[in-house]
């Protein structure tokens, strides 16, 4: 059965698309609470970050310490690319290992191509929104000022896709185009 992922920019409404999915009976891998997940547990994550990182970054008993995580990968773009690394190995291999099953799986995710899930999804559903809505979702749902929700932003648009899935579908989650009809319509056309 295809694997199919939700990918778009923060605030677009990925897990709009994925609760909806999951309420029409569908399996959705969410990438983030899964690689949350992994590095609590697994300790050869734990023991990479510490020696490849920052030691201090995973105290005595084996709790990570995400904010100091955070500030030393967030200051050394190539930190970040070492835990990225780290991080998505462990995530794709959970997925691979997750995914089976009678029916289409979904995978949803921010960040398709820099973590390489795009090589192994049959197809894209790229979910988008107008920035301004974007922007504002995010600040109500983060608590977040105006300048760190563009900067996120920006972040992601960063990152330049040499070669795009061959298979994209779009979702429009605008607040003005239903989205239940669009994605009612995109699975119509999935192999079942």
């Amino acid at each position: 059965m295809p694997l199919i992922a939700l990918t778009g920019g923060i605030g677009c409404g990925k897990s709009v698309v994925a609760r909806i999915l999951g309420i029409l009976g569908y399996e959705v891998y969410d990438c983030d609470s899964r690689a949350k997940a992994l590095m609590d547990a697994d300790s050869c994550i734990k023991t990479q970050i510490r020696e490849t990182l920052c030691d201090k970054a995973v105290d005595a008993n084996g709790n990570i310490d995400r904010r100091l995580l955070a500030e030393i990968v967030f200051s050394d773009q190539r930190k970040l690319e070492v835990l990225n690394g780290i991080v998505h190995s462990a995530v794709r291999k959970d997925l691979l290992n997750w995914h089976c099953g009678d029916k289409p799986a979904f995978v949803e995710t921010a960040i398709l191509y820099q973590s390489g899930l795009d090589r192994i999804v049959d197809a894209v559903w790229d979910v988008a929104a107008p920035p301004e809505l974007r922007i504002e979702r995010v600040m109500a749902r983060n608590g977040l000022s105006r300048r760190q929700v563009i900067d996120r932003i920006e972040a992601q648009d960063s990152f330049e896709v040499l070669s795009p899935h061959p298979v994209v579908c779009s979702i429009l989650n605008d607040g003005v185009m239903p989205v239940l009809p669009q994605v009612l319509s995109l699975l119509s056309s999935v192999r079942q």
